[in-house]
């Protein structure tokens, strides 16, 4: 980024009639350009560099070590686009670089890289400032909302339907009409913003493609930024990628699924970039970047920016996105409602505000999804303090049972009678190599998933692999003939409170303890590499999932929970089993990618996270102080 460049100090005393007259004979025979250049030399005290001077700022200007910095920088940048170019077949396009001005109060510290002044443009980060002035200050005192509910969890306090909303929820009122491009989305896949995966997505026969900057993405400088670049190659027809060790070309191919983006939670920060010294909220940078880019040519391909929205816990937290939403169409001139969004009920409190949550953002919802696993990581977190809620193994908590299947039933019930979306939950198999048996096996779960999704009246379903596309498209087409099922009211349904409190009845064993531990750390330890979509032991694992393991640990140590074969859970047990487990994961990877990964750190932050007197609220907080 340029520097601030001040102008020359004015002159404080009064120039004689002779040097006047000199000056003023200088400037005549420099002619008007000359005349121009001074004009603007006293126009203002600070000049920034994205504006046009009549006199460009040349190398020349810059001390002899800063021309040889930029000369290098320059050779660097021309030599990694020749590479890019060739990897990816197109012909070398010159383009103009974008202004780099500074911009009051705003820092990047995150290290440059190819073409990252292309999404980093004083134009982008200035309306990146906007939303963090104007949201930021709202989106802490909603944080500390969720603390100090919290605490009356804490204290013994149960998730309820709100008073003081009922009329929201008794009321006769419906969402804004849905755009054509969104009617029908019975599979939706999942995945992270790296360049071969967007392809691959967007070719897979799904109907919507979610580019993920949350669970799925390992928030690093790197990773957010190169993915709002894949991303805006995507919507200026660009996006190609040659993989280089088998040459094998990728490209966009006719009727692509729909591009829903889902930006980080409200939670998450972006230490890279501050504004007036203070980290922008990850929310705010991943939506702010990609609208501020794409909202033109999305809205002239006739589709959108749309977006799904994660970890809200309240309808006042969906308030601020419908805030954030109104105030970025009138600063673009873009109409109400042309933003379109979904969330995903992955909260425990959120389950209870649903209504609220699709008034809050009726000009701009679609629908609700059944975000399963962060739904399970929350019910733990929200009644850690209670040893009345202890769960059985994750492989035993499942969707068509107890708390899962009320919030799940509750979701299409409230969704349909609003004119909104019911989705389904993630089916996060992948193919098992060279078993046919196992994939087989793997492949039915899918599709008893699906059936049971379609017949309870949901609108569509996730996957987490291109391979699970049509057979869960195969289950929705069958008992779905239609765009969707909004017609299916489920008026039969009827939750209550204590519906959404069941717990799973089930067994604690020490093969799932010590299974939680591997894929825990597993996770943790890919995830420092710059990972957040990983496969472990056939099921593609983000953090979630991760959120769900070390949280089931952190549980059964804190209340001493009895393995069904009588061993009591207790710290030295968990340190054994750590120990032991991970010399199993050495055996399975192999010794060099174990030792050569970042497992000490992994397993350090594991055990410290498992062991704690207090819960921590999200594993990828901490996690985030070592990949900054």
């Amino acid at each position: 980024m340029a520097r601030k460049l001040t102008s020359p100090r004015r002159n404080k005393t009064r120039k004689s009639k002779a040097a006047k007259a000199a000056s003023a004979s200088k400037s005549a025979k420099a002619g008007s350009k000359g005349a121009r250049r001074g004009k603007f030399a006293t126009k203002s005290r600070t000049l920034v560099a994205a504006r046009k001077p009549a006199k460009r700022i040349t190398s020349r200007s810059l001390p002899k070590r800063r021309r040889a910095a930029r000369a290098i920088v320059r050779a660097s940048g021309r030599r990694a686009a020749a590479r890019r170019n060739a990897r990816q077949g197109t012909a070398r396009v010159r383009r103009t670089s974008p202004s780099l001005g500074a911009v009051p109060g705003v820092k990047v510290t995150g290290k440059p890289g190819p073409r990252y002044d292309e999404i980093l443009t004083a134009e982008a980060r200035g309306f990146l400032a906007e939303l963090h002035r104007r949201f930021d200050a709202t989106r802490k005192r909603l944080l500390a909302g969720r603390a100090a509910r919290q605490a009356r969890f804490d204290a013994g306090e149960l998730p309820d339907f709100l008073h003081q909303t009922r009329h929201i929820r008794e009321g006769d009122w419906n969402i804004a009409p849905v755009p054509k491009d969104l009617t029908d989305r019975r599979v939706e896949i999942t995945g992270p913003v790296d360049r071969k995966m967007i392809i691959n997505a967007l070719n897979s026969g799904a109907n919507v493609y979610m580019a993920d900057f949350e669970d799925a993405n390992s928030p690093t400088w790197a990773n957010n930024v190169e993915g709002q670049l894949n991303l805006k190659d995507r919507w200026a027809g660009r996006l190609a990628f040659t993989d280089g060790a088998s040459g094998k070309k990728y490209a966009i191919a006719k009727n692509p699924a729909v591009l829903i983006l889902r930006p980080r939670g409200w939670h998450l920060p972006e230490q890279h970039l501050t504004v007036d010294g203070e980290p922008i909220s990850g929310a705010l940078f991943d939506f702010g970047l990609y609208y501020f880019h794409n909202a033109a040519a999305l809205l002239a391909q006739s589709t959108g920016p749309y977006f799904y929205l994660p970890k809200l816990e309240s309808h006042i937290e969906a308030r601020l996105w419908n805030d954030v939403f109104v105030h970025t169409q009138e600063r673009f001139g873009h109409p109400r409602g042309t933003i379109k969004a979904t969330v995903l009920i992955e909260t425990l409190p959120a389950a209870f505000e649903m209504d609220e949550i699709l008034w809050e953002l009726r000009d701009h919802i679609t629908g609700l999804n059944a975000g399963r696993w962060d739904y399970i990581f929350s019910f733990i977190k929200k009644f850690a303090k209670s040893s009345q809620f202890v769960l059985p193994d994750r492989s035993q908590v499942v969707m068509g049972k107890a708390f899962l299947r009320a919030y799940a039933l509750l979701l299409i019930r409230t969704c349909h009678r609003r004119g909104a979306f019911a989705m389904g939950g993630m089916a996060a198999q992948i193919p098992v190599k060279n078993d046919p048996a196992a994939n087989e096996a793997a492949f039915a779960k899918v599709r008893a998933d699906k059936e049971r999704e379609a017949n309870d009246g949901h609108d569509g379903t996730w996957v987490a692999h291109p391979d699970l596309v049509p057979i869960a498209k195969e289950m929705f087409d069958r008992l779905m003939p239609k765009p969707n099922q909004l017609d299916k009211l489920r008026e039969d349904v009827d939750v209550g409170r204590d519906m959404l409190l069941e717990i799973h009845e089930g067994t604690k064993t020490e093969a799932g303890f010590r299974e939680n531990i591997r894929v825990g750390v597993q996770y943790i330890e890919a995830w420092l590499r710059g990972r957040g979509a990983v496969p472990i032991y056939n099921l593609m694992e983000d953090a979630a999932t991760a959120e769900i393991s070390r949280a089931q640990i952190w549980q059964w140590l804190t209340y001493g929970a009895e393995l069904e074969n009588g061993v009591r859970i207790d710290d030295d047990f968990f340190e054994r089993a750590l120990k032991e487990e991970m010399e199993r994961v050495r055996r399975e990877i192999g010794a060099r990618a174990y030792e050569t990964g970042r497992f000490p750190e992994a397993i350090e932050l594991f055990r410290k996270l498992s062991l704690a007197e207090k819960f921590e609220e999200f594993l990828t907080i901490p996690a985030y102080q070592r990949i900054v």
